[in-house]
C-alpha cells in the first residue's frame, strides 16, 4: 500500500497551536474539513455567510469534541466589502494565520449578480477567494508552515475565461459559468504558486479537488436539469463529504506537499478514492492565462498582493 493510500482524517498530524480559516465551513466539504482539523487540535475559524448556521456547526463539532478551538466569523465571498471586513477583523484578533482553505462555492444557480455587479459564481468561487488571499497574505507569511489551499473541481477542464462576457449578459449557462469559476480557481492557485516562489515567500499555494462528493453543492443551489443530474441521477455514485474532504485536508496538513501541486482522488477518472497528486489541465497551467486572470482579478477586486522583498 502506497503512502497516499494510507491517508485518512485520523492520520493527520497533531495541529495544536495552528490557526486555520476554512471558508464555507458550516456544511459539506467545509464542515468535514473543520471537523477533522478540530479533532487534531487545530484552532479553526469558520468563515460562513450565515452566522447562525456557523454557530450550529460549531456546536455540533464541540459536542463531539469537547474543548475544540472554534471561532465563527461572517464572510460573504460574493460581497467584496464583506471580504474586507472579515480580513480586517481577523487581523485585529490574530497575529498570524497558518492555513487558508479556500473551500466555499456555489454551483449552477440562475443568473445572479453580486453586490459589486459580478456574476455570482465567478464572484463567490474566485474573486472573493482571490481578494481574501491577498488581504490575508501578511498573516499567512507569519504562520508556521503556511499554506493556501484552493479547492477546484474536475470540471475546471471544461472552463475558459471568456473575458468578453464575464457577467453572462449576452449568454448565460449555469454549468458553463460554474466551469469557468472552477477553471479560475485552478489558474489562480497555479499562478499564486509562481508568484509566491518568485517572491521567496514561505507560503505554499496548493490546489485540491474532491472528485464527486455528495454535498449540498449538488443538491441545493442547482436548478432544472443540472439539479436532476447531479442531485439525483448521479448521487448514488458519489462518495461522502468526509471522503471528498480528504484531498484538501492532505493539501493543508501533509508535510511532503509542495507548492503548485494539485491533490485529488486516485480512483478511476479521479471521481473517488484516496488523495494523491494529480494533474490539472494544460490550459490551467498556462502562464499567459495566469497573468491575464491575475490582472483581471486585481482590476475587479481592487486588491493588490503585497509581496515580501527578496533578499
Amino acid at each position: 500500500m502506497t503512502e497516499h493510500q494510507r491517508f485518512s482524517a485520523d492520520r493527520i498530524a497533531d495541529q495544536t497551536g495552528r490557526v486555520f480559516v476554512v471558508t464555507g465551513a458550516n456544511s459539506g466539504l467545509g464542515l468535514a474539513t473543520t471537523r477533522a482539523l478540530a479533532r487534531r487540535g487545530a484552532h479553526v475559524i469558520l468563515a460562513v455567510r450565515d452566522e447562525a448556521k456557523g454557530h450550529r456547526a460549531a456546536e455540533e463539532i464541540a459536542a463531539a469534541q469537547p474543548g475544540a478551538a472554534l471561532e465563527v466569523r461572517r464572510l460573504d465571498l460574493a460581497d467584496l466589502d464583506s471580504v474586507r471586513a472579515f480580513a480586517d477583523g481577523l487581523r485585529t484578533a490574530h497575529a498570524r494565520l497558518d492555513v487558508l482553505v479556500n473551500n466555499a462555492g456555489v454551483m449552477a444557480p440562475p443568473r445572479t449578480l453580486s453586490a459589486q455587479g459580478h456574476e455570482l459564481q465567478f464572484a463567490c468561487n474566485h474573486l472573493g477567494h482571490f481578494a481574501l488571499t491577498g488581504l490575508l497574505l501578511d498573516l499567512l507569511a507569519a504562520g508556521r508552515d503556511p499554506r493556501v489551499v484552493t479547492v477546484t473541481s474536475l470540471r475546471h477542464r471544461k472552463g475558459r475565461l471568456h473575458e468578453d462576457d464575464l457577467t453572462g449578459e449576452r449568454r448565460y449557462s449555469p454549468m458553463g459559468f460554474y466551469d469557468r469559476s472552477k477553471f479560475a480557481n485552478a489558474v489562480f492557485g497555479t499562478e499564486l504558486h509562481r508568484r509566491l516562489a518568485r517572491a521567496g515567500s514561505p507560503v505554499r499555494s496548493v490546489l485540491a479537488h474532491p472528485g464527486y462528493s455528495a454535498t449540498h453543492l449538488q443538491t441545493g443551489a442547482p436548478v432544472g436539469r443540472v439539479k436532476l443530474v447531479f442531485g439525483r441521477l448521479l448521487l448514488p455514485l458519489a462518495q461522502s463529504a468526509e471522503q471528498g474532504a480528504l484531498p484538501q485536508l492532505y493539501a493543508a496538513t501533509e508535510p511532503g506537499v509542495t507548492g503548485g501541486q494539485c491533490i485529488g482522488p486516485d480512483g478511476p477518472g479521479q471521481l473517488r478514492g484516496a488523495p494523491r497528486p494529480v494533474r490539472l489541465s494544460a490550459a490551467a497551467g498556462d502562464p499567459a492565462t495566469g497573468r491575464r486572470l491575475w490582472e483581471l482579478s486585481e482590476r475587479l477586486t481592487g486588491v493588490r498582493f503585497a509581496w515580501p522583498a527578496v533578499a
